[in-house]
């Protein structure tokens, strides 16, 4: 088992064997999932905003209120 100690910013560093399990490099972004008293973390994948942006405008058929209210949280 791997551990780290918290700061009093909230903050941990990643013990090296994590990040190397998850392939993580400084400036990755990692997810918290929390169930119950259990963290799982996972590294997200890049996500490219203007890329997102610029297609989003040529799906018009998914461009609802509905729609934009369902992905919000992504």
């Amino acid at each position: 088992m791997q551990t780290s100690k918290l700061s009093s910013k909230g903050q941990v560093t990643l013990p090296k064997a994590v990040r190397d399990a998850l392939g993580v490099q400084p400036g990755d972004l990692i997810a918290y999932e929390v169930e119950g008293d259990t963290v799982r973390l996972r590294r997200l994948e890049p996500f490219d905003a203007a890329f997102h942006a610029a297609l989003s405008q040529t799906l018009d058929e998914w461009a609802s209120e509905a729609d934009e209210e369902a992905f919000r949280d992504l």
